[in-house]
């Protein structure tokens, strides 16, 4: 796997101009005897099987959950075992949300089994769970013109979205209802909150996610439903059809517990105190293995670190390898990491973060001055032998968002990744 290098050539001339090691290589011959070691070298799959040996023997890592430590003491090893740089932990207050045992059944009109998976964050139902009328609202406009009718009832939210057309566009218009669904069916007095998943393709399967609650309104739990059940349930209404669901969920929130970003350098040569970030987030969802969302963006960013190691470069600036804690619930350990590290923002020339999937590689998304996109532009024509040039405006991430706010450019890796919310967050 070659997605890295996207991250990587960028780093090594935009911040080195020149590299240590022989003053006489120019920039395209380091550029090709990488791509040259990735593709066909002692580093070909070597980012593949650090992901998967990861995924094979922790599994997913919940934030909060004790596999989600062992992944950082897994990872740490193999860092300080092959030499790199202030391998450290750093501490990182986290939540402790537990989903338990889950169910959901259509009672009415027939009886059968829903697909569903409660989201982080929501309360349980208690042990009796909850078994009540359905109303099915498309928008959160439908909902506030229907509110009497929710009272007492389990509201399924369904938005609809051209997902075909926009298979990565469609994600924010519809993910707020995961995200604030339960709040504002509370409002309205409904019982449970069950969104439809955003997902751009499906075959039965519900995505998880985070979800947060308005503390005006009573917790109520909250769950996503695979679309072909959230659009059976939008017919049923269409015809008039009476509807009744029993939910069953044990999830709770237990008292938060001690995370930890992991960090590992390679060492600037003659500026050491300036720094390039790259990063991804360690943790994942509980329901799958956590390989696409975010174990590839923290491997190829892992990678970054090992090859430069390998080969002895040493760029003028300190290259910096994060894998963040818990980003699912917030970029929890992203902010903190900001706030304890904020005096550096004067010396941090860009950062990076690869959350979007390690599908085909395109190029870089990059946010920052015109000039120095520019920059970043010209460099990108080293990736020409990978067909990986393009420079977008755009990029970012929850993990890097602070430090690009206070003016830090930022980027992202651009992949092919149409397909990621068929698969995002599933089983």
């Amino acid at each position: 796997m070659m997605l890295w290098l996207v991250l990587l050539l960028p780093i090594l001339s935009v911040t080195s101009r020149s590299i240590s090691i022989d003053h006489h290589l120019q920039s395209n011959t380091i550029a090709d005897r990488i791509i040259e070691l990735v593709t066909q070298g002692e580093f070909r799959g070597v980012t593949y099987n650090r992901l998967a040996a990861l995924v094979d023997t922790i599994g997913p890592r919940l934030c909060g959950n004790e596999s989600l430590t062992n992944a950082v003491n897994w990872v740490q090893n193999a860092m300080i075992n092959e030499g790199l740089d202030n391998v450290h932990t750093e501490q990182v207050k986290i939540p402790h949300w537990v989903r338990g045992e889950e169910h959901a059944r259509l009672i009415q009109p027939r009886n059968t089994k829903l697909s569903m998976l409660g989201l982080g964050n929501s309360v349980g139902t208690g042990p009796n769970g909850i078994q009540a009328p359905v109303l099915v609202v498309r928008s959160f406009d439908e909902l506030n013109a229907r509110c009497g009718e929710a009272q007492n009832k389990i509201v399924v939210f369904n938005p609809q979205c051209d997902w075909q057309a926009q298979p990565i566009g469609c994600y924010g218009p519809v993910v707020g209802y995961r995200v604030g669904g339960a709040s504002h069916a509370a409002k309205c007095g409904a019982l449970a909150s069950l969104s439809r998943s955003a997902a751009s393709r499906s075959i039965d399967s519900p995505h998880t996610g985070v979800m947060e609650y308005d503390l005006t309104y009573p917790k109520i739990p909250a769950a996503s439903l695979s679309v072909e059940h959230a659009d059976m349930l939008d017919r049923f209404q269409q015809r008039n059809q009476s509807m009744e669901i029993f939910l069953y969920m044990e999830a709770q929130t237990l008292p938060d517990v001690v995370g930890y970003n992991l960090v590992a350098e390679v060492k600037g040569s003659t500026l050491p105190n300036e720094t390039v970030l790259v990063s991804g987030h360690l943790d994942s969802w509980d329901v799958g293995q956590g390989a696409m969302d975010d174990g590839g963006g923290a491997a190829i960013s892992w990678t970054v670190l090992s090859l430069i190691h390998a080969l002895n470069i040493r760029a003028k600036r300190t290259i910096r390898c994060v894998l963040w804690s818990c980003e699912e619930f917030g970029g929890i350990g992203g902010d903190q990491y900001f706030t304890a590290h904020q005096n550096e923002v004067p010396n941090m020339s860009i950062v990076m973060e690869s959350d979007l999937g390690v599908f085909h590689p395109q190029g870089l998304q990059f946010q920052g001055r015109p000039e120095a996109q520019q920059i970043v532009t010209t460099i990108s024509k080293l990736l020409t032998s990978i067909n990986a040039t393009q420079v977008v405006s755009g990029g970012g991430g929850e993990d890097i968002s602070k430090w690009m706010q206070h003016g830090v450019p930022g980027a992202s890796l651009l992949n092919d990744n149409w397909d990621y919310f068929a698969y995002h967050h599933s089983r």
